[in-house]
């Protein structure tokens, strides 16, 4: 039985290296440029005197991210084969070329993250699985190009979950009968997610938005009104209510909403944020 058992490793291992091998040829017809600043770039930059000189400077690292042959074979041979391990032999497949090779492209300017680069890896395994290769839709590769380390964070928080509560934090003029969004679409989200920069949740969701992966329903919001708690109860919330909470003209109100993801934007978590480990 262990000899059978090994044997059958080593031809599914064999298929595997011999599936990913013909995508690393792809790397071969994709342009990789092994230095970012070109030659004439850096000769005119120096001409500019003081400010080309810091420009030079600024860029110069740039270089040392960039990813060249080498490493992108190394990603495929090493990083996406391990996110197929599970997956049987019989159902490694030549992936679509207008998913594997934009996503190789792409990777020498994201492959240096690691959240991003863990994107592209399960959404080429998946374009490499018969069982998946579907899910593994060609505008993923242009949107794992336009969202940031900590949108891909956020992205993992919906694996398991539909929608998350939010508010708009309002500041109510009772006088003149209309009020001001002191803060739009307030949620826990970012902390949640622990996000570098927490402070751009609302941004980072507004993207996410655009991209059509996620979307906020007008008009509508979550039926438990304890899910709403958390946010109204917020440190910095409670600071706003304390302000104005013996002003006879202003006071604070919250408009409760959600966000929620879309069909794509399930699709997307699928193909690309679920470790293909785990869905075998």
């Amino acid at each position: 039985m262990t000899d059978e058992s090994n044997e059958e490793k080593e031809a599914t291992g064999g298929i595997i290296k011999q599936t990913i091998d013909s995508v690393t040829a792809l790397t071969k017809a994709v342009p990789i440029y092994q230095d970012a600043v070109q030659p004439f770039a850096k000769e005119t930059g120096k001409a500019l005197g003081t400010v080309g000189k810091a420009v030079n400077v600024a860029l110069a690292p740039i270089s040392l991210v960039v990813w060249g042959y080498d490493k992108i074979s190394d990603f495929l041979e090493n990083k996406v084969a391990e996110k197929l391990e599970k997956v049987p032999e019989e159902r490694i497949s030549t992936p679509p070329p207008n998913v594997a090779g934009p996503a190789i492209e792409a990777l020498k300017f994201t492959g240096h993250d690691e959240t991003l680069q863990d994107l592209f890896a399960n959404l080429i395994a998946n374009s490499l699985d018969s069982k998946t290769v579907l899910e593994a839709h060609p505008a993923f590769v242009d949107i794992i190009k336009n969202i940031s380390p900590d949108e891909g964070l956020i992205l993992k928080l919906f694996v398991g979950v539909q929608q998350f509560p939010m508010v708009d934090v309002k500041l109510n003029l009772k006088k003149q009968g209309g009020f001001n969004i002191l803060h739009r679409n307030f949620s826990e989200i970012g902390k949640l997610a622990n996000c570098k920069h927490p402070q751009l949740t609302t941004n980072y969701l507004d993207n996410l938005c655009r991209l059509g992966l996620l979307g906020i329903p007008s008009g509508r919001r979550i039926n438990n009104p304890k899910a709403y708690e958390s946010l109204t109860s917020d440190p910095s919330i409670e600071q706003l209510k304390k302000q104005f909470e013996n002003n006879e003209d202003l006071s604070i109100e919250f408009e409760q909403k959600y966000i929620e993801v879309t069909g794509m934007g399930r699709q997307f978590i699928n193909a690309c944020v679920i470790d293909k480990r785990a869905r075998g």
